[in-house]
């Protein structure tokens, strides 16, 4: 009897190491900084100090429209992955705003590369192909990558990226590591691993430009994940600012401006705090759109989430934004919402800044 307890204590032991070593081989595990591959042609031009410079931030949803309500929406839909029709209409819609607008930056989130939802698309790559004219410099980072996710909703890889498309040169490139949600030891391996895709243009005069590019967790009920994550980003800019600096962000941030919470109905606000934790960003920094903006009498051209939801028939949020450093000199800024309620379920968010002068 003991023998037994003990051969089948043994093969326990085994078929546990087994699996901790198929976990740790199908994870990803990055450093809290690491540099990054940066593709950009010799003909780029670095930034002169003064100029205007036209920036969007947009969250792609890897392409997958408006025609779904996914297992891992607010709503808790059905649907697991759009279909490639869909995924290219996305990509060719996407295309032509970003060329219809032909901003200097652009700051892309939910870009999927190798994932079993998006058909293994690289679709940064499919991007750059119908605007390859227009940035000839660009940078990426993962803050979600698995060669296999056993989730039966997923069952497979996963692979989303955020990315930088630039027109000037991009001198150098880092992720940095935000903190993640505290979930349980096997859990955690295979969650996204939320991050800053931080770049470095140079300006003529000898100077820089940090452009950061982020997507903030996406959480299901208010929790410290957040707060602790725009925290570590206020950090990065207030070292920026404090060497002189000029910086920029963008992203899709997950929170919600001054005022907008009492508007949402009780289900919608599920995600959300009534405090704003993004109040540790905006106290400090020049917001876009601005807490007047998100909630006053024009509010409604400042939403942009469109969330999968059948009982919502248009944008009802603000989560998207763009800070910047007060060096910078904002001339005018809006968000796209006339023609892109189908791309995807979020609107692009646009700015016109100036650099500073010499």
């Amino acid at each position: 009897m003991i023998r037994l307890l003990r051969i089948t204590l043994l093969s326990l032991l085994l078929i546990g190491l087994v699996l901790a070593g198929l976990i740790y081989s199908l994870t990803w595990r990055p450093q809290a900084k690491e540099s990054l591959a940066v593709a950009c042609s010799a003909q780029a031009p670095p930034l002169v100090p003064g100029q205007a410079l036209k920036v969007m931030t947009w969250n792609l949803q890897y392409l997958a429209g408006k025609r779904y309500v996914f297992w891992n929406d607010q709503a808790r839909g059905e649907d697991e992955k759009p279909t490639l029709e869909d995924m290219a209409f996305s990509l060719d819609e996407v295309a032509r705003v970003i060329r219809d607008e032909q901003p200097d930056l652009v700051l892309l989130q939910e870009v999927d590369n190798g994932a079993k939802a998006s058909a293994y698309q690289d679709q940064l790559k499919l991007l750059q192909e119908r605007l390859t004219d227009l940035y000839p410099c660009s940078t990426q980072a993962y803050d979600w990558k698995a060669d296999f996710v056993p989730s039966p909703h997923i069952f497979g890889s996963v692979g989303r990226q955020l990315a930088t498309l630039s027109r000037y040169r991009i001198e150098h490139a880092e992720r940095l590591q935000l903190p993640i949600a505290q979930h349980n030891v096997i859990n955690r391996q295979f969650q996204p691993r939320d991050a800053l895709l931080l770049s470095y243009l140079p300006l003529s005069d000898g100077g820089q430009l940090a452009v950061l590019n982020t997507h903030l967790e996406r959480a299901r009920r208010p929790d410290e994940t957040q707060p602790r994550q725009v925290a570590a980003l206020g950090k990065v800019l207030d070292k920026l600012e404090s060497r002189g600096t000029p910086w920029l962000i963008g992203g899709d941030f997950n929170l919600l401006p001054l005022g907008q919470y009492q508007r949402l109905s009780e289900g919608q606000r599920a995600p959300y705090n009534a405090d704003s934790p993004l109040h540790l960003l905006w106290d400090r920094y020049p917001m876009i759109p601005s807490n007047p903006q998100a909630s006053g009498v024009d509010r409604a051209r400042w939403l942009t989430h469109y969330p999968n939801d059948p009982s919502l028939d248009g944008p009802d949020r603000t989560v998207d934004y763009l800070f910047y450093s007060p060096r910078l000199k904002r001339v005018e800024s809006r968000v796209r919402q006339d023609d892109t309620l189908r791309i995807s379920d979020h609107l692009p968010v646009l700015a016109r800044f100036l650099l500073p002068a010499q």
